[in-house]
This record gives structure tokens, sequence and C-alpha cells, in this order.
């Protein structure tokens, strides 16, 4: 009779013993052999007619194999109804010799398998992590910052003769060159269209009245501040972490220069960046832009709360079967994976890990859940979202439609289910802890920023 033991191998990793006696499997391997002669082609005999010796003599072997591993996966799989343990995975089997499998000698056969189970969850951090909610408030000069942007950015482009202003949008062709402007042969040609301000000062000295189809020649460490130079760079398709890269030289020429017509502080403006809101003058627009503007701090603070919270709960002491999962690893993808890359990749995939055994935790002791109604809203804010303020006209029955569509797609619906999921489950941490609130500048919150993830 078929059984199944088990003893531990270590930290949460047990090892099962599965033994299959000769009356588990002998019984289907001669119904196999029957079946088979039935159906087998084989050349000098009738379809149907093929005697059993035959086909034993030919085929036994692998449909002896074949009937010895369904009885024990069989074995194995109804161990794990019934015991139900928390294993990480599936079972992986062990080193075993097959060549003990022999249909003209069947015996009692034993196949080990290891498992990894999964550990104990505590959520302690909570009640104990030290949190900050930063507060960054919202500037006059934020303020004006932001009014600026949004007159430019709503402002209508004109044709101009001369660069003059530092608003100025110059259309312009680089062309690979050396020094004295000659253009290297298979070099590097693009267009690009850059604002004047975004030029170093020394060259926006050197652009004040040119005209189209000036050229000058530049060197782009000299021809641009770092931040505005790393988007040149890879505009240009070239390498920024390549130390060579910015000493090139180009010749730029400019093809075409616009000027910004900035929109004027009035009724119809206000109402066209804050739609519906009905603003009627420059105090009450001055204010919006101040709110939404703190808004987006707000959030970002919230974010960063989150973040402090995922570090909190990811440093908890949780005991993983290291080495279990380490062979998981080795050798449950796709491809056998050397000792060196497990070892590579084990700390990111231990965290994403425990981030999993933690997230799935809070989401069944609290049924948290995405209904199909939240899922479709959201696909539905999507869709606003991507056209904008754009009237998208009476009749949205289309936009019911498309979300059917969208709601078909398995993929699209699985990311939206877990960013949604995602979003839930820290909303329900950020509401079981109390942070402290510290006055902080943006310059300050910004450079803690750099270190954010989750």
């Amino acid at each position: 009779m078929a059984s199944v033991t088990k003893e531990n191998l270590g930290n949460l990793h047990d090892k099962l013993t599965v033994k299959v006696a000769k009356e588990d499997y002998f019984p289907s391997f001669e119904k196999a052999i029957k079946e088979y002669s039935k159906k087998a082609n084989i050349p000098g005999f009738r379809k149907g007619m093929v005697p059993a010796g035959m086909v034993k003599k030919m085929y036994g072997g692998s449909i002896f194999y074949d009937e010895v591993i369904k009885s024990v996966e069989k074995e194995l799989k109804e161990y794990l109804v019934k015991e139900k343990p928390e294993i990480f995975a599936q079972p992986l089997p062990m080193e075993n010799d097959l060549r003990k499998l022999d249909m003209n000698q069947p015996a009692d056969y034993e196949f080990p398998f290891e498992i990894g189970l999964k550990p104990q969850v505590n959520l302690d951090a909570l009640s104990t992590a030290k949190l900050v909610f930063h507060k960054v408030k919202t500037t006059p000069e934020m303020v004006n910052e932001e009014v600026e942007k949004l007159v430019t950015k709503n402002g209508d482009l004109k044709d101009v003769e001369t660069v003059s202003a530092l608003e100025n949008v110059l259309n312009v062709l680089f062309e690979e060159s050396d020094a004295e402007g000659n253009k290297l042969e298979g070099g590097i040609s693009k267009d690009n269209s850059i604002l004047l301000k975004y030029f170093s000062e020394k060259y926006q000295e050197k652009l004040q009245g040119k005209k189209v189809n000036d050229s000058i020649v530049l060197q782009l460490k000299n021809a641009f501040p770092e931040k505005e130079r790393e988007w040149i760079l890879s505009d240009l398709g070239l390498d920024k972490e390549d130390a060579s890269s910015i000493e090139k030289y180009f010749t730029m020429t400019i093809t075409k220069i616009g000027l910004v017509e900035k929109k004027e502080l009035n009724e119809e403006f206000f109402n066209q960046v804050f739609p519906g809101k009905e603003l009627k003058t420059e105090e009450d627009f001055r204010k919006t832009v101040e709110e939404e503007i703190q808004k987006q701090w707000d959030a970002a603070g919230h974010n960063h709360v989150q973040d402090q919270l995922y570090h909190a709960l990811i440093d908890t002491p949780i005991q993983v079967p290291d080495e279990f999962l380490k062979r998981w690893i080795e050798i449950g993808g796709e491809k056998v994976k050397s000792k060196e890359e497990v070892e590579k990749e084990y700390p990111q995939f231990a965290d994403q890990l425990k981030w999993t055994l933690i997230s799935d935790k809070i989401i069944k002791d609290n049924n948290l859940d995405v209904t199909e109604e939240e899922l479709r809203a959201n696909m539905k804010k999507e869709i606003m979202n991507y056209f904008g303020q754009m009237n998208l006209g009476e009749d949205a029955s289309w936009l019911e439609s498309y979300i059917d569509r969208m709601m078909k797609d398995e993929k699209q619906v699985d990311s939206s289910y877990r960013r949604l999921i995602t979003e839930k489950l820290f909303t329900w941490l950020e509401s079981q802890v109390t942070p402290q609130e510290k006055e902080t500048s943006s310059e300050d919150f910004l450079a803690m920023q750099h270190h954010h993830h989750h």
C-alpha cells in the first residue's frame, strides 16, 4: 500500500517520502499495455492485432515508468490535499536513481521530495514603527512658478526673425562635427526643439541676435547645464554614463525661431485651466493653483509614509526556508541556474517573497477585495484621464462598450486589480498608524524622495 512519510530537514524545510508498492501501479501498467496494443501501428501487423508481448518489448519500459510516476504523483497530491501543509510553490523531487525501475522485477519504490513551508507572519512592526508625515507647505514662489508655467504652456507660438528672449523656442539641426565645424562622415544628425533658457549662460549670449539658417559650433559639456545635458544626450542617442559623450562637438543650425505669447490672466484663461470652477479673479485663480499644489505635496507626503510602512514591515524578521527556496530558484524555472546566479538573485527574491507573505496576510485577515464595479470605475477614470479635458460628447455608450472589451482582457484586469488591491492595502496600513507630522522644506523633501521606492 502506498504511503507518505515526513521528516524535517531544517528551518521550515521538510522531506516527504512517497512509497509505492507493486499493487499500486502494476494493474494500471498491465491495462496500459493492453490499451496500447489495441492502438499501436506496427508494420506487419493489422491494427489492434499486435501481441501484448511485442508492445511490452518495444514500449514497456517507458509505459512502466509513466505508470509508476503517475501513482507517486497521485499519492503526493492526496497527501497535500488531506494534510494541507502551507507550502511554497510545488514539492521539488530530490535525487533519485530511476535506473532501479525495472518492469521485469516490479518492486516497492521510494521517491523523496522536499517542501518549503510558509512561516507565521506577525505585523508587530505596525505598532512600533517610528513614522513621519513630512508636511511641505506651498510657498508664494511655488505659486508664481506654476502660474508662469501655465501662461507659457497654454500660450500661442508665433514665428519671429531673431533670437532675443530667454523664452525663444529654437528649432535646430545638430550635426556631429569637429571643433572647427567640419562635419564628420557618418556622424549623428538630429533635429530638436529647445528653449533658449536651457542653454548655458555663455551660449545664451552667443545665440542672441542669431537668425534662421545661422550656425554655431558647440561642445556639449559647455553648451548645456547638467540637467538639460542629460536630456540632450539621450535625444542624440548618446550614453550619458560614457564620459566621452559630453566631449563631442556639433554644428547646430537654427531652422526656425518661435516665441511663446503668454496667455493673459483673465477669466477665459482661468476657466480654460480649471474648467467647471467658474473662477472670476486672479486672486481666486492663484488660490486654486495653491490648493492644487498643496494636494500634490500632501499626496507625496502620504506616499512617503507608505514607503516607510513598507520598509518597516519588510525589515521585520520573517524566517523563510532559504535552502529550499534557493533550490527552487536553481531548478524550478525553465532552465537550471548556477549557484552564483542563485546567490545573486536571492536577496531581491526573498524581499519580494516576504512582501507577498505580508500583503497576503493583511488582505486575507481584513477581507480586502476589489469588486467588478471598482474595476470598471477605475478603467473609466483612466480613459477619461487619457482623453484629458476634451468633451467626450453626450453619448457615452461607446465608453461602456470600450470598458466591456477591457474587462475581457485578462492582463488588463489583472494589472488593474493588482494596482487597486495595493492601494487598498496601503490605505488600510495608513489607517492603523498615526505618523508624527513634521514641517519640511520642499528641497529637503525632494532629497529624501531620491531614495524612495516601492
